[in-house]
């Protein structure tokens, strides 16, 4: 594989993460694509939120190419959390456009520099030298994760599920496959607990 091919691959799984987080707030009302679904806070459109600020750091500021967007996160006094939701006063669009004013300025700095350029991240203890290779690899993995944390909440809004649009990725068939197969998830569940337990009393 060449540099710029293995550049290609990165770029790709960072593409196909990106997508997949937008499109899960396909179809969603304002208040579902915001609402809490977790009790430390976790929504949909914070993600995007806080998934543009990541990509802004890490290829923008890393390789000291400015972004000129007002990021909370960027704020030397910023409140805790304050990119993993939105205000009242910002629409899905605003945010929308952001994430995809992110792409864009990523995708310039991946355009512009090899993969052993190298860069600084600030806010890893005393400024770690990175590449770009890394920070790359670094943003597939924070992308993918928080798709991840996407997939489980729209499940859990409206039993949306799926990898991104065109590529469901999940096996199975229709919503009486899926209760039977959920059942049969708990009864093996309670029936392992229970060989535990029991496991356990008989060696007392």
């Amino acid at each position: 594989m060449t540099v710029d091919e293995h550049k290609n691959d990165l770029h790709g799984y960072l593409k196909a993460a990106r997508e997949g987080i937008v499109w899960k707030l396909e179809g969603l009302s304002e208040y579902d694509s915001r609402r809490p679904m977790t009790p430390t806070g976790t929504n949909l459109l914070g993600l995007v939120k806080h998934l543009a600020s990541v990509e802004f750091g890490y290829l923008g500021l890393v390789f000291d190419r400015p972004h000129g967007e007002s990021l909370p996160r960027h704020e030397a006094d910023c409140e805790p959390n304050a990119d993993m939701w939105a205000t009242a006063e910002e629409s899905r669009e605003e945010v929308l456009d952001l994430y995809r004013r992110a792409w864009a300025h990523s995708d310039e700095t991946i355009a512009a520099l090899p993969l052993d350029a190298v860069g600084h991240v600030a806010w890893w203890g005393e400024g770690e030298t990175v590449t770009l290779r890394r920070v790359m690899l670094h943003l597939v993995a924070e992308t993918h994760r928080h798709a991840g944390h996407a997939d489980i909440l729209r499940e859990s809004i409206d039993g949306r599920v799926g990898m991104r649009e065109g590529k469901t990725n999940v096996d199975g068939g229709d919503a009486d496959w899926y209760r039977e197969y959920r059942a049969r998830v708990e009864a093996s569940a309670r029936e392992a607990e229970a060989a535990r337990a029991g496991a356990s009393q008989a060696r007392r």
